[in-house]
């Protein structure tokens, strides 16, 4: 069976987050408070903002909550928090394609996450699956600018090392 491509970005998106959290493991408590002007905010609040943005995608593209309670971000959350829920959306990327073909033109009426007196909006299923790799690429990207804006080493985080480590990109072997 073919792997559709949005289901292997989605995976790539989440393998990133993923390698940044155990990169951010090496920070001290200090290094991960830092923050540059023109970002979200702290590495470590940043990195609980993907999380707790790419839960609330998946709900809203699930119908249906990942987990009771939904991850919020109503306290300072941490990278074992941050990694914890991070499994969640794993685990709710898989089951967003395990029902066979993903209709990205299906209208999505409602989520669970609405909260009383919030507006509701309808929109195509295409809009939340494109703002999760946006969303998640423009944070991560922040979070490398804060990171060598003060010296600290990045990780690489591009699609090509995913790919390597997949067996889906690899130097040809010559064949005469």
């Amino acid at each position: 069976m073919t792997t559709p491509p949005m289901l292997r970005q989605l995976r790539h998106d989440v393998w990133a987050t993923e390698r940044l959290v155990a990169h951010c493991r090496q920070l001290s408590t200090a290094q991960l408070e830092l923050t540059v002007p023109g970002t979200y905010g702290t590495i470590r609040r940043t990195l609980a903002h993907i999380v707790t943005s790419d839960e609330g995608y998946l709900t809203r593209l699930l119908g249906a909550l990942l987990h009771d309670p939904p991850f919020r971000l109503d306290h300072e959350v941490t990278l074992d928090e941050a990694a914890a829920h991070l499994a969640h959306v794993k685990d709710g990327v898989e089951r967003l394609f395990g029902g066979g073909e993903l209709d990205a033109d299906r209208l999505l009426r409602d989520t669970p996450l609405r909260r009383p007196g919030d507006p509701r909006f309808e929109m195509n299923a295409w809009a939340p699956l494109t703002q999760f790799v946006h969303h998640g690429s423009d944070h991560r990207a922040q979070i490398e600018t804060i990171l060598g804006a003060n010296g600290l080493t990045t990780p690489d985080l591009q699609v090509w090392p995913y790919a390597m480590e997949l067996g889906a990109s690899r130097e040809a072997k010559e064949t005469r």
